[in-house]
């Protein structure tokens, strides 16, 4: 018998946080063991393609380096000694610690703290429950989404946008500020189609040229932080050459008189000297979508991530409302579908009994919150005690020297709940071993998409990782919340309340079905029946104070950073790290392409592929520095410095340098990575993660002759 006949298929999401949440067909070889993941090709967004990295996943689940056992520290922090324990002792400690901790400083001492590890619901979202019952300190969890997710709603009042399948139809497609190719793969596949099909016209606009720029039929590479200029100059041509669609502003927009006499000195010129681009790149551009009715803006996260991000994503959003995009299928713009779907989460995450006295602290703000910062802290007692699921604080958080720091601390409880001995894992109290999604049962919801996808358990874990929902559910037992709503349920019973609410039926049935296609009709998806807010229009004038977001922060914790000098309409402002005499670059930590934040990071294709952390460096800017590819790279600013291996790239800026990939700590020269370099401050209006944004200083790396190193 031929073996591959042997192999069944199981279906599934791929859990990690991406927007494609691609559907996924899983060779099972055995009741514990899978061969080679595959894109559904019956999903009309998945289409039968997902990465590389996901492809080989066999590599991750079946990878020797997996925790498998309960592990309580015996040395100093971070000397790497353990001790194996039951999950029964372990949980006792953890739930002895956490009432110590509670005695001595009151619950808002405990710090439950997680993100997007895994997107399943059940298994990322239940913590809350936990925290709710327990009236821990909240968790504002603003690091990917808040920059983004802001700037866009206070253009359409709604997280929606045209259907993302539609990109196939449309005859121009404008990938601003994400490298799809690296980091949702699928927004290629409707792309090409449309090129392939349509003769349509890819543009690109990036920072550097990446793997997706080097596919577009116009790339157009500018400055960090620069793309509000850009925006503002081709709205800019678009009034003054005749292609704003003046019957669609005057009934879908705010104020498109006064846009238009804002953008009156915004030319090509303006903008050629903030972005770095050309007047003939700029023009061409608008020229382009101008021309093009069925123009498709496929809106990033990349961009965003500067001190101005939501200025950037909103000025870019406004393009198609100058144009009249949205009214044609293949046209408009769409960023995040996240907010079609509406699961209720109210019994998973315990919501009816969340305490509105009870302190949020921001989870991007960790190292200050650790090093207990006044501002950070909001008046509440120190953090001694955590619970961490499904990230990697250690690695990814800005401002790594403070949250080392905190992370140090003799009075901080930690216990890590993880797959691999993160750098998180390293400096834990505890650690637990955590299964991966195919183990388990989940449900997942496609913010790039617009499918709700199951994700039912495939195969056995192996003897020893339990699942995050079974952490939630003995910890409660042991911390005296288990008899309260919500607790005491299995995940597929989470599910099934989550899918009858909605009226999609319930984990059986929905299993035959394994996705449903959520996407609003037309008219809604393009806000032909009028735009989220109140008064049915674009708002070029964004209400940046107090104005609805999707992620907005707790009243208690106020709004962010500078919002005097956010701009009344679309504009460019100097609210990021500009270059100075001492810190001549700027610097932006791009993804990799073999790996996901610090995910697949471990697995021996996708550090073979990546090679080693690199800095990309203007050959130019190199040799003024006496510095060649390969050579060792000292790289720094205010919050410290690290050392990369140089690599010499022209498709770049003068000035800009780029550091892909997050690599563990342990992989750098001096067991420090590149968050070292970035800020942890709350940018405006709602806080986020500027890590695109740093000034630096580069330099080669000086040699001790006496000891033989690199400092």
């Amino acid at each position: 018998m031929n073996q591959h006949a042997k192999i069944r298929i199981g279906h599934s999401a791929c859990p990690h946080d991406c927007p494609s949440t691609c559907a996924l067909e899983v060779e099972l070889l055995d009741d514990k063991r899978i061969g080679r993941v595959h894109g559904a090709k019956s999903n009309s967004y998945t289409a039968g393609v997902i990465c590389a990295k996901v492809a080989r996943y066999a590599d991750r689940v079946h990878h020797p380096d997996r925790l498998l056992k309960p592990l309580i520290r015996a040395g100093a922090k971070g000397e790497g000694q353990w001790k194996e324990a039951s999950w029964e002792a372990a949980l006792d400690l953890v739930a002895e610690k956490f009432i110590a901790a509670e005695e001595k400083y009151g619950s808002e001492t405990v710090w439950p703290y997680f993100y997007a590890g895994t997107m399943g619901l059940v298994q990322r979202d239940g913590i809350e429950r936990l925290r709710h019952a327990k009236k821990y300190s909240g968790f504002f969890g603003s690091i990917c989404t808040n920059l983004a997710w802001t700037g866009y709603v206070m253009g359409t009042g709604a997280l929606r946008g045209s259907d993302p399948r539609e990109i196939g139809k449309s005859d121009c497609v404008v990938i601003w500020g994400t490298n799809a190719v690296v980091t949702q793969v699928n927004v290629m596949t409707h792309a090409i189609k449309a090129r392939k099909e349509r003769g349509a016209k890819i543009v690109v606009v990036d920072i550097y040229e990446t793997a997706t720029l080097k596919q577009a039929d116009m790339g157009l590479v500018l400055k960090p932080g620069t793309d509000a200029a850009l925006a503002c100059a081709v709205m800019h041509v678009l009034f003054r050459e005749g292609f704003a669609d003046r019957a669609y502003l005057e009934k879908y927009t705010d104020d498109p008189k006064g846009l238009e006499a804002h953008l009156s000195d915004k030319t090509p010129e303006w903008a050629a000297g903030i972005t770095g681009l050309s007047v003939e790149e700029i023009e061409a551009f608008a020229r382009l979508v101008g021309t093009t009715r069925k123009t498709f803006f496929r809106l990033g996260y990349g961009f965003s991530r500067q001190r101005n991000g939501s200025v950037n994503m909103h000025a870019a959003l406004s393009i198609p409302a100058v144009t009249g995009a949205w009214q044609y299928e293949g046209g408009g713009a769409f960023h995040s579908n996240s907010g079609i779907f509406k699961l209720n989460g109210e019994l998973l995450e315990g919501t009816k009994f969340r305490d509105p006295s009870i302190r949020y602290l921001d989870h991007s703000r960790i190292g200050p919150v650790l090093t207990n910062a006044e501002d950070a802290l909001y008046g509440g007692p120190p953090v001694t005690a955590m619970l961490i699921q499904n990230t990697n604080p250690m690695n990814v958080a800005p401002e790594q020297r403070l949250v080392k720091q905190g992370f140090m601390r003799d009075d901080l409880f930690t216990c890590v709940h993880e797959q691999f001995m993160t750098d998180t894992a390293k400096l834990a109290d505890v650690v637990l071993p955590a299964t991966i999604f195919l183990e388990h049962d989940d449900i997942y919801k496609g913010g790039g998409n617009q499918h709700i996808t199951l994700g039912p358990k495939l195969i056995d874990p192996p003897e020893g990782p339990r699942t995050n929902h079974y952490v939630i559910e003995e910890l409660g037992k042991r911390l005296g919340v288990a008899h309260m709503p919500g607790f005491g349920m299995t995940e597929r019973q989470h599910i099934d309340v989550m899918l009858e609410k909605k009226g999609l039926g319930n984990f059986d049935s929905f299993k035959d079905q394994k996705w449903a296609d959520m996407q609003p009709e037309f008219d809604s998806a393009h806000f032909l029946k009028g735009f989220g807010h109140p008064d049915g229009k674009f708002r070029f004038k964004p209400q940046w104070n107090g104005g609805a977001a999707p992620n907005k922060p707790p009243r208690s914790m106020g709004i962010f950073g500078p919002v005097a000098q956010l701009p009344e309409f679309p504009d460019h402002v100097d609210l990021i790290e500009v270059a100075d005499a001492e810190h001549p670059f700027r610097l932006a930590t791009s993804p990799a392409r073999n790996f996901l934040n610090s995910t697949f990071a471990e697995t021996p294709v996708s550090r073979e592929k990546e090679g080693r952390p690199e800095l990309l460096i203007h050959s130019e800017d190199a040799a003024e520095l006496g510095i060649a590819t390969g050579d060792r790279v000292e790289i720094g600013n205010m919050r410290g410095e690290v050392v990369l291996h140089a690599r010499l790239f022209d498709k770049i800026k003068r000035g800009v340098v780029i550091a892909e990939g997050i690599w563990p700590n342990s992989d750098h020269e001096r067991g420090e990575g590149i968050n070292v370099l970035t800020g942890a401050d709350a940018p405006a209006p709602y806080g986020g993660a500027a890590v695109h944004d740093n000034k630096v200083w580069v330099r080669a790396a000086a040699y001790v002759q006496s000891t033989g190193a690199f400092r």
